[in-house]
């Protein structure tokens, strides 16, 4: 067996080991991309969902994001101090609230996508553009068929243990 085939050929665990080491790398860089806004990382993924998906209310929100409902309506809070969002009347449903972004919201989101567009760039610097798209790609393939079999799966939690 040349040392090219055992490079290339995975070893149990290692999977693990290589997204760990990159969603470390990516927490840290996303972290200092997202710094200033009411919650961090956090606060960008809810805006960011809010402007992008339009889901129909803060529980479908928090639902998408695997938020807990206390959290997400702490974060919520935040946000609309700093009139990020609103939280408005849904038509359909008098006890439902819609969570809308402002005008500065939507702002605030591009100026901040252009930061963690940069953290992206980064972390996929040691890839070709073709590889970097495949692997965007195939990231996003699986981390929705994970999602599918474990809808309440928090990545925060994923996260959160990463630093036990």
């Amino acid at each position: 067996m040349t040392s090219e085939a055992t490079v290339s050929q995975a070893v149990p665990g290692d999977l693990g080991w290589n997204l760990a080491m990159v969603l470390r790398g990516y927490q840290r860089l996303q972290e200092d991309a997202v710094d200033g806004l009411p919650g961090g990382v956090r606060c960008y993924q809810v805006l960011s969902t809010v402007i992008h998906h339009e889901l129909p209310s803060q529980q479908a929100i928090g639902a998408h994001l695997a938020i807990d409902r206390t959290v997400m309506t702490y974060l919520l809070d935040g946000m609309v101090t700093a009139t990020l969002v609103e939280r408005v009347p849904d038509p359909a449903d008098r006890r439902a609230r819609k969570i809308v972004a402002t005008a500065e919201g939507v702002a605030v989101l591009a100026r901040y996508e252009a930061r963690v567009a940069a953290v992206e760039q980064a972390i996929l610097g040691g890839l070709e553009g073709a590889d970097a798209a495949q692997l965007g790609s195939l990231l996003g393939r699986l981390a929705s068929s994970v999602h599918r079999a474990d809808p309440t799966a928090s990545p925060c939690e994923a996260v959160e243990s990463l630093d036990r």
